[in-house]
């Protein structure tokens, strides 16, 4: 082991929480929600490792249901079941159900360094895993597992490339969704005649200019 580096345990180390799901019989807790609420189907052949968005959204009184609350940007979520092993970075605050298990924070770790850590021992955590219907580790499986901490030194400029990497991710990632949303507004106009190619070029100076 180098000189100021150690081994602890997931669970000394880290912050693990785990989610839920409000009832969904009751509107109270998801009719004109604006809460951000994650399942793993939200990673679903998400290669960036970023959630910027969800795709459901609860209400004030369906985030009081889930006893972890809502959890901070950067909260490393990883798929606990079916399947086991998604990752990413919550980039905007959200809750989670009980499909993750989620770090919101360590004691000594940068999320950068959590979330790659997760990606290099996948099968060792998949190799943990227990149940008859389907794979899932349990939040106290997943405590024992072992982990590295680097020197101080080490862990700062590691953070510091992998944030500079995970910027132009969230970059990338927003300029996509813009760029869509765009092409999706303004493709059915085209089509029925309402804008002509004509009008694209102030359409895209207007755009450009807000």
């Amino acid at each position: 082991m180098p000189k100021g580096w150690k081994i602890s345990t997931a669970g000394d180390e880290l912050v693990v929480k785990g989610g839920s799901t409000p009832s969904t019989s009751n509107a109270d807790f998801w009719e004109n929600g604006t809460i951000h609420w994650t399942t793993p189907k939200d990673l679903t052949g998400n290669e960036s490792k970023v959630l910027l968005d969800t795709s459901k959204k609860i209400t004030e009184l369906g985030l009081i249901k889930i006893s972890s609350g809502l959890l901070p940007t950067d909260t490393v979520l990883m798929s606990s079941r079916a399947p086991i092993g998604y990752l990413a970075l919550a980039k905007t605050p959200m809750a989670i159900n009980q499909g993750y298990i989620a770090i919101p924070s360590s004691k000594n770790l940068s999320p950068e360094y959590i979330i790659y850590w997760l990606e290099n021992i996948m099968d060792d955590i998949k190799g943990m895993a227990g149940g008859t219907t389907f794979a899932e580790i349990s939040k106290s499986a997943f405590k024992t597992i072992n982990l590295v901490i680097p020197s101080k030194n080490i862990l700062a400029e590691f953070t510091r490339l992998a944030h500079q990497h995970f910027e132009k991710v969230v970059s990338n990632a927003r300029q996509i969704t813009a760029l869509t949303n765009f092409r999706d507004t303004l493709l059915p106009k085209l089509i029925s005649g309402e804008l002509s190619l004509e009008d694209l070029p102030d359409i895209i100076k207007q755009t450009e200019a807000a």
